[in-house]
C-alpha cells in the first residue's frame, strides 16, 4: 500500500521553536526541486544521504533585482526509499529565529509545498511500507517518554516487539486456518480431516493463553506509562506531607502540626531506577465532625482503591481493628509499612503487625534517614519485569482493545470444539463444523491485523492515530 504519485509535497518544522537551531522538514514527490529553489545547494543533482552547506535566498521584489540572502543553512538530502518517509525528503537545519523559520516556511509554501497535518510524516511512512502501524504509534511514545522505563518500551515497540510477537501468533492461527478451508474444499469427502482437532485444541489453547498474557500486561504498561500510583496514608500529624516533601526533594505540601491540615490529595511523580512514582498525599485518617475533612478522609480512601502501592505512616503501634482495616483495604496491593520518627527515637515494632506486608522500614522524614532505603523497597513493591529487548509490554489502549477482541474469538473457537479452561483434547470430531471453526479463525486473524495494520485500515481509523502527532513528525 503506498501513497500515489500526485499527493502534496508537504512542510514543516521539525523541532520546537526557541532554540539556536531549528530543522524544517520537507517531503514528497518535489521536495528535491523545491528546496533547489530557494537554496543555493541544487538537491536535484547531488548525492543522496548526503549533508551540504548553502544560503537560503529569497527574490527581492523589484523583478530582476537579484535575491536576498535568509540565512546559511545545512541541508541534508534523501532519496526515495531510503527517507524516513520513504519519499524524496530534505532537511534543512537553521538558525532559530522565528523569522527566519517563518520565511523559510513561507518560500517553501510559494514554490508550492503545503503545510504539513499532525503526524503526516509519520502516516506516509507507514503508508509507503517503511513501518508498521504499531511501530508508527510508537513514535509518539518514543517523542512522549519521560523516564528509562516509557524510553525502553517505546524503542522495544519501534523496534518491532508487537509486530514480531503478534506474527509469530496469526502465523500459528494462519496454518490451522489453511487447513480447515482446505477441508471445505474437499467437503463432498465427509471422512477427509486435515487439520486434527486434539492438535487444534492445544495451539488454540496456546493461542489464547499467549493473548491473555498480552492483555494481562496493559495494566503494567499503563502503570509504567503513567506512573505508578502510591499513596501515603496514616492518621493525622504521623509525617506524610514531611515524607512527600523529603521524597520529592521539594517543599510540595504544607507541614503543620495541627491536626487536620491536609484536606486534599497533593499528587506528584519522581523517577526511582528510571521509573515514574505518581505519590498521592492523603488526608489524615481520623473520627472527626468535620465536614470538609471527612470529605478529605473519603478522597484518602479512594486514593488507596486506585493505588498500586500503599506506604502505611506510623509513629505508634497500631491497634487490631486498624490492622485489619488496613488489611481488607490493601489487598490486592503492596503495602509497605513505614515507621516514621526515628530521629525522635520512635520505633514501632515489626513483631507488632499481624497482616501482610511487603516490607518494614523505620525512617525519618524530617532528617532524611532510611530514605534511600524506601525508595528501594516502593520500586521493588511495583512488581515490575525486568525489561529486555524482546519482552513484551501492552501500552496502547487501541492495541489492548483489539486483543480483548481476538481473545474472545479465540475462545469461541476453543468452546466450539468442546474445550474449556480445564478440558483435555479427549475427543476425536469437532461439534461446530470446519467452516463456522474457519470463520472464527479468521476473524481472530483480521482483528490481531488491525494492531500492525496489516489489513487495509479505514482512513478515519488513520486520521485518529496520527492526529495525536506533533506537527513535524
Amino acid at each position: 500500500m503506498s501513497i500515489i504519485n500526485s499527493i502534496d509535497t508537504i512542510c514543516a518544522l521539525a523541532t520546537a521553536p526557541g532554540g539556536a537551531l531549528c530543522i524544517i522538514r520537507v517531503s514528497g514527490p518535489r521536495a528535491l526541486s523545491v528546496v533547489s529553489a530557494i537554496s543555493t545547494v541544487c538537491c536535484d543533482t547531488v548525492a543522496a544521504n548526503t549533508i551540504h552547506y548553502g544560503h537560503i535566498v529569497s527574490p527581492l521584489p523589484s523583478e530582476g533585482s537579484g535575491e536576498a540572502l535568509i540565512d546559511d543553512a545545512l541541508i541534508s538530502v534523501f532519496r526515495a526509499p531510503h527517507s524516513y518517509t520513504g519519499e524524496d525528503s530534505v532537511e534543512i537545519s537553521c538558525h532559530g529565529s522565528r523569522y527566519i523559520l517563518n520565511k523559510v516556511l513561507e518560500l517553501l509554501v510559494q514554490q508550492g509545498c503545503r503545510m504539513a497535518n499532525p503526524g503526516e510524516f509519520t502516516q506516509r511512512a507507514y503508508l509507503n511500507g517503511k513501518m508498521d502501524l504499531s511501530q508508527a504509534e510508537a513514535v509518539a511514545d518514543l517523542i512522549a517518554s519521560t523516564n528509562r522505563a516509557t524510553h525502553q518500551l517505546a524503542m522495544s515497540q519501534l523496534r518491532g516487539s508487537v509486530s514480531s510477537e503478534l506474527s509469530l501468533l496469526r502465523e500459528k492461527l494462519l496454518k490451522l486456518t489453511t487447513l480447515l478451508e482446505l477441508e471445505l474444499d474437499f467437503s463432498e469427502h465427509e471422512d477427509l480431516e486435515f487439520a486434527d482437532r486434539t492438535e487444534l485444541l492445544e495451539l488454540s489453547t496456546t493461542i489464547e493463553a499467549h493473548i491473555a498474557r498480552l492483555i494481562k500486561s496493559f495494566e503494567t504498561g499503563q502503570a509504567m506509562k503513567q506512573g505508578i500510583p502510591v499513596a501515603i496514608v496514616g492518621k493525622t500529624n504521623v509525617g506524610k506531607s514531611t515524607l512527600l516533601n523529603r521524597l520529592l526533594r521539594d517543599d510540595r505540601a504544607i507541614v503543620s502540626d495541627i491536626h487536620g491540615t491536609t484536606r486534599d490529595t497533593i499528587e506528584d511523580t519522581i523517577d526511582i531506577q528510571g521509573v515514574t512514582f505518581r505519590f498521592i498525599d492523603t488526608a489524615g485518617i481520623r473520627q472527626t465532625a468535620d465536614k470538609v475533612e471527612q470529605i478529605g478522609i473519603e478522597r484518602t480512601y479512594a486514593a488507596i482503591s486506585k493505588a498500586r502501592i500503599i506506604l502505611w505512616l506510623l509513629d505508634a503501634e497500631p491497634t487490631q481493628k486498624e490492622q485489619q482495616e488496613m488489611a481488607d483495604r490493601s489487598k490486592g496491593k503492596a503495602l509497605i509499612i513505614v515507621s516514621n520518627k526515628s530521629d525522635q527515637g520512635v520505633a514501632v515494632a515489626s513483631s507488632s503487625f499481624s497482616i501482610p506486608h511487603s516490607s518494614y522500614l523505620q525512617v525519618s522524614a524530617k532528617t532524611g534517614q532510611g530514605i534511600p532505603a524506601l525508595e528501594q523497597a516502593i520500586y521493588a513493591s511495583a512488581g515490575l519485569p525486568t525489561l529486555s529487548d524482546t519482552d513484551v509490554i501492552i501500552t496502547n489502549a487501541r492495541h489492548y482493545d483489539a486483543l480483548q477482541r481476538a481473545h474472545a474469538s479465540i475462545l469461541r473457537v476453543i468452546k466450539g470444539m468442546g474445550g474449556n479452561d480445564n478440558s483435555s483434547p479427549s475427543f476425536l470430531h469437532s461439534p461446530l463444523p470446519s467452516d463456522l471453526l474457519s470463520e472464527e479463525l479468521r476473524q481472530t486473524l483480521d482483528i490481531l491485523a488491525e494492531i500492525t495494520g496489516g489489513q487495509i485500515t479505514p482512513q478515519e481509523t488513520l486520521n485518529n492515530i496520527f492526529s495525536h502527532f506533533c506537527v513535524g513528525k
